[in-house]
């Protein structure tokens, strides 16, 4: 297949799939210019897209910061102007803007947090620059980005209460470009299965990109799998990406669910229905990020959601767990503007 034959194949099949398994309200649009994007811009730069940037490829600086590019140029340029001699507040105020600090105050929390010598290994990981990320911050001679903390940070939690319990087989829905597959094909758990669940064209894009940092033998494909009436998670490589519709198919047992950011962006019915299949599939721990203020409402000419989904409904759709820990600190984060992300760890209740 040529580049974006699979692109156009499951964006078809996507089509004829119930709406619980097509993009939401707040991705409806934005799915469709990200096609657009990809075949003007191409994977190679795919981090660089302002589509993916304002959707599924955060920032510590521009824009996820609150600041345009220009307006940081123009800051940085008025100061500079201004106070021409004043070399140190230069390079506080241009941290500020790049987001080094905030990314720097992250890996401080994860050193702090993380055992180096229980599972999962989080020290080893150094995130690969395929895509032409936008942003990269070295720290102790490793590359990260806000994706990958966010990530480190949340496992960092996890492992707080595993206690010596090794997880194998990780689901996620909603990937993003597929930065948690990456984070745990580094982190020394013998026999992973790790399998992403999106839409495509957001699939389309992990998939690559996982197949380039793995190696594409070690990365299942919408195209290889398409044809499955039933699909074992045991029988699959390392790393899979499938499509929305194909959590049906899935068969096998879940040790770690795993969702950051997109089901705030769902409505409530549609994370309800994933989070039927995630019982289904035995899933013993619950990892959740997600605005404890839930994502802003669609109204005319913006982007947003009919319905917010907040920390409790989880909760209320989760009754086979328990709640193990929740919270915005230190793991989280506060924007400036008050809004909170918060975490939720659950488990499964001992029957």
């Amino acid at each position: 297949m040529n580049d974006y034959q699979e692109l156009n194949l499951a964006r078809e099949a996507m089509l004829e799939q119930s709406e619980l398994y097509r993009p939401s309200v707040f991705w409806d649009e934005a799915s469709s210019r990200l096609v657009e994007e990809l075949r003007a811009v191409g994977l190679a730069r795919f981090r660089s897209m302002q589509t993916a940037l304002g959707f599924f490829v955060p920032t510590y600086g521009a824009p996820g910061n609150g600041f345009s590019q220009e307006q940081s140029d123009a800051v940085l340029e008025s100061f500079h102007d201004r106070f021409a001699d004043a070399k140190k507040p230069q390079l506080a105020l241009g941290q500020f803007l790049s987001g080094q600090l905030s990314a720097l105050s992250d890996y401080r929390v994860l050193l702090a947090a993380d055992d180096p010598q229980a599972l999962p290994h989080l020290h080893r990981f150094s995130e690969s620059q395929f895509g032409d990320p936008p942003e990269h911050f070295e720290f102790d001679g490793r590359r990260f980005s806000r994706s990958s903390l966010n990530y480190l940070l949340g496992l960092a939690l996890l492992k707080r209460h595993l206690k010596g319990d090794v997880i194998r087989t990780v689901l996620e829905i909603g990937g993003g470009f597929g930065t948690l597959g990456e984070i745990l094909c580094t982190a020394g758990l013998e026999g992973l299965r790790y399998v992403d669940i999106d839409i495509p064209p957001t699939s389309f894009v992990a998939q690559n990109y996982l197949g380039n940092v793995l190696g594409q033998g070690n990365v299942a494909t919408f195209a290889q799998t398409a044809g499955a009436t039933s699909i074992d998670i045991a029988a699959l490589p390392t790393a899979s990406v499938l499509c929305s519709w194909q959590i049906e198919k899935l068969k096998g047992q879940v040790d770690l669910f795993v969702n950051f950011i997109s089901f705030q962006e769902m409505e409530p019915h549609i994370v309800e229905n994933y989070l039927g299949h995630v019982n289904r599939l035995g899933t013993r721990w619950i990892l959740l990020r997600n605005l404890r203020e839930g994502k802003q409402l669609r109204k005319q000419g913006t982007v947003g959601v009919e319905r917010a989904i907040l920390g409790d409904d989880y909760l209320a759709m989760l009754p086979e767990f328990r709640l193990v820990e929740r919270g915005v600190f230190p793991f989280g984060y506060r924007t400036v503007d008050g809004f909170h992300s918060e975490l939720l760890l659950l488990r499964r209740r001992e029957k």
